[in-house]
């Protein structure tokens, strides 16, 4: 074998072995860009019926919200809330949280709340959402909580705050937080802002009971984004949609990081749900996913 066919060799397997660590260099930091978004800053949820459970979970999504009535509610039967649990164990995205905690005609708030029936109800709902593992009910009930017209809205709130340190002892025997959530003027006409939201969160000042920044329900009501940052001291939970249409992130473009910035001056850690309208494709969804992802990492990046 002679000298030049070795040397020839050689350099092959030289360019051979450059082009490996090349190709490593460029190819190591583009695969660790996908794995950036959900672990480093806030994971993302969205309110979606069970039935979407495979495609929220393909788009990247890791939990879901559904309705307490679909879910945990004591209207259900202990034979259906069983299969309930299957269904549950088996769903790729994990149910974190439910909202709609009370019906409309369930009052919370106002003149007519029948207080046992809805202690009895709370301890149920309460009890179940730990055996389904959930985290957080919502509680926005903005038919539950409407008041009559001209209705003593100082006496309305005395007995709110009473009414909820009674349901927040509740959730703490089935270690579940209540987040109470700001809704605006459409959908009621008790606690509209997240400023007085907060308000009545540290006046019933229990750990089970928290604030759900609501930054649609803010935006509907212009409410400044230094409110998320007022409010920090109270805030367990947090959900997005767009202004307009209460459409998913991205179909209409909003800018959310003014309210991104605040969530992150208050050093908030929990995640953040979408609650949008779900008359949405999956191309949509999946955009979102990527949208609201981008809006937070420009964000949390910039430190």
């Amino acid at each position: 074998m002679s000298d030049g066919y070795i040397l020839l060799k050689a350099t092959h397997a030289q360019n051979s072995r450059l082009k490996v660590v090349v190709g490593l260099l460029f190819f190591v930091p583009l695969f660790l860009s996908f794995q950036l978004p959900q672990r480093n800053f806030l994971a993302l949820g969205i309110v979606a019926p069970m039935e979407k459970d495979s495609l929220v979970a393909a788009v990247g999504f890791r939990m879901f919200g559904e309705t307490v009535g679909k879910t945990i509610a004591p209207a259900l039967t202990e034979e259906a809330f069983q299969r309930k649990l299957v269904e549950l164990k088996a769903s790729k995205a994990k149910l974190y949280m439910c909202n709609i905690m009370f019906s409309g005609d369930m009052k919370i708030a106002g003149p007519d709340v029948n207080e046992d029936r809805v202690l009895r109800y709370s301890d149920v709902l309460l009890r179940r959402a730990q055996q389904a593992n959930v985290k957080v009910v919502v509680l926005g009930s903005g038919g539950a909580r409407r008041l009559p017209e001209n209705y003593d809205v100082k006496q309305a709130t005395q007995n709110f705050v009473a009414l909820a340190k009674k349901i927040s002892t509740l959730a703490s025997k089935y270690n579940v937080k209540i987040a109470l959530e700001n809704l605006q003027r459409k959908e009621t006409n008790f606690l509209n802002t997240l400023k007085e939201t907060a308000a009545i969160v540290r006046l019933v000042n229990h750990p089970n009971f928290g604030l759900n920044a609501d930054i649609f329900h803010m935006t509907r009501e212009n409410e400044s984004p230094q409110n998320i940052v007022d409010a920090k001291d109270v805030l367990i939970h947090c959900e997005i949609a767009e202004n307009e249409e209460r459409t998913l992130p991205g179909i209409k473009g909003d800018d959310f990081t003014p309210y991104l910035a605040a969530l992150k001056k208050a050093n908030y850690k929990g995640p953040i749900f979408i609650e949008a309208a779900s008359n949405y494709t999956p191309a949509q969804l999946a955009y979102a996913f990527k949208f609201l992802n981008q809006q937070i990492d420009a964000v949390y990046r910039n430190r």
